[in-house]
């Protein structure tokens, strides 16, 4: 029990100090996996972006589903790691293809059934077609077609997005 406890406290204590140094780690499909870094500047159209969950049962799902493990954003998740797709201002439309930002169809952007392991998605966010607001943003996966990001959980605020930087990515297998 002692050594399962000391290992879980230094595991925690490293995500700890990753934090604290501006560094994320990605361990899924959504995004290359790889260690990234905290970039300067404020996030722009397509710029990688870190972003913590704010909503409660949407962080409770990818907790329960080990969509996301364990980690150091305020809900104790780790950050996603997605793409900005739509800023303030732009003209969201879902349709059976998947998300047209501006009128352009976003790659792998259609909301799925089910996850990996048959399990029900939630309901994607019903956009229709509206303006993103003032003060939020839609970020996507662009890799993966069953990335959990704002197809299911909605429009994040600009607030909570840090521009991120790949420092060390793992090339996956067969490449």
């Amino acid at each position: 029990m002692k050594v399962i406890l000391s290992a879980s406290s230094l595991t925690l204590a490293a995500l700890g100090l990753f934090w604290i140094f501006g560094l994320r780690i990605n361990a899924t499909a959504s995004m290359p996996r790889g260690l990234y870094r905290l970039a300067p500047g404020a996030p722009e159209r397509v710029d990688l972006v870190s972003v913590c969950l704010e909503d409660g049962a949407f962080a409770s799902l990818a907790l329960k589903r080990n969509y996301l493990r364990p980690g150091a954003c305020p809900n104790g998740l780790e950050p996603l790691l997605k793409r900005v797709a739509g800023m303030p201002g732009d003209l969201l439309e879902i349709g059976q293809d998947g998300i047209a930002i501006n009128g352009k169809l976003w790659p792998k952007s259609r909301a799925v059934a089910r996850d990996r392991l048959g399990r029900p998605m939630p309901e994607a966010e019903n956009f229709g077609s509206q303006t993103i607001p003032p003060g939020l943003a839609l970020v996507l996966s662009d890799r993966h077609p069953g990335g959990f990001d704002s197809r299911y959980f909605g429009l994040v605020p600009m607030a909570s997005l840090r521009k991120v930087e790949p420092v060390f990515l793992i090339a996956p297998k067969g490449e």
